[in-house]
């Protein structure tokens, strides 16, 4: 028989016996099962995204969080560990978990993946080209789940590694989300751009979704990034995603590995 438990947030969740399935669901043709765990990293994530706990902020204990939800501590830590690989909270020995935040160097360069061959990583300088707002072309609207046509922002900026033109970077984002982005602030702040997105437009990217492919420099990039026409680079094209899956930027960079290396880790 399944037990609901009432939640704090007058959501409920349904414990099962193993094989059972949960809610009304035990009711249909083909039945789905969702482990308690699973239930309550739902619940936690809702939290994360209505705002309730902000980036950078602790979030309640494992045993308050037991005790909120009335599971076993055990069940919420299997949960925490969950959201804590997928990078939306962080664990600090001695402190307790805190919601991510791309002002933290880890999360810079979680999503910054060019790595110079010799020396440590480091974040770029930013030299913003163009900012303006236009309507969505039917491929940037398809990426970002929006109509054709909708108001976008785009931005145009040149990364650069100790002086040295590196990543050509085209944005698009939703403009109903980003109002009030202007070049200005661009300029104005100095830490990461997602870091900005997160504080100023209550934004923050969870995950991202990359192409990959080679290309020539043609004569427009190639002046940009001070580089010969021809000149082999990365086209790294990016969908990152907020809670929810929603996707809120596409990004086309160009990058040039002379000095840099493309770095990702498989798991």
């Amino acid at each position: 028989m399944n037990a609901i438990i009432p939640t704090a947030n007058n959501l409920t969740i349904a414990s099962t016996a193993p094989g059972a399935s949960v809610g009304a669901s035990s009711l249909s043709a083909s039945p789905t099962f969702s482990p308690l765990y699973q239930q309550i990293k739902a619940l936690i994530t809702q939290s994360l995204q209505s705002g309730e706990w902000k980036p950078g902020e602790l979030i309640p204990s494992e045993m308050e969080l037991a005790s909120r939800f009335k599971v076993s501590q055990g069940t919420v830590r299997k949960a925490i560990d969950e959201l804590s690989a997928e990078n939306l909270v962080v664990r600090r020995q001695g402190k307790g978990t805190f919601v991510a935040t791309h002002h933290e160097a880890r999360s810079q360069f979680r999503f910054l993946r060019l790595a110079p061959d010799e020396g440590v990583p480091h974040y770029p300088e930013n030299r913003i080209i163009e900012v303006k707002r236009m309507r969505a072309p039917a491929e940037v609207a398809r990426l970002l789940d929006i109509k054709s046509g909708d108001s976008v922002v785009f931005i145009r900026r040149v990364q650069s590694f100790s002086g040295v033109p590196t990543i050509l970077d085209d944005l698009w984002l939703p403009g109903s989300i980003f109002k009030g982005l202007t070049a200005e602030r661009l300029n104005e702040y100095k830490g990461p751009m997602y870091g900005l997105f997160e504080s100023e437009f209550g934004t923050h990217m969870i995950r991202a979704s990359e192409q990959i492919r080679a290309v020539c420099a043609d004569e427009a990039v190639a002046g940009l990034l001070s580089v010969d026409v021809g000149v082999p680079l990365l086209n790294v094209e990016r969908v990152s995603f907020t809670y929810g899956d929603k996707p809120v930027e596409l990004r086309r960079g160009l990058y040039l590995t002379v000095n840099h290396h493309y770095r990702n880790e498989l798991s």
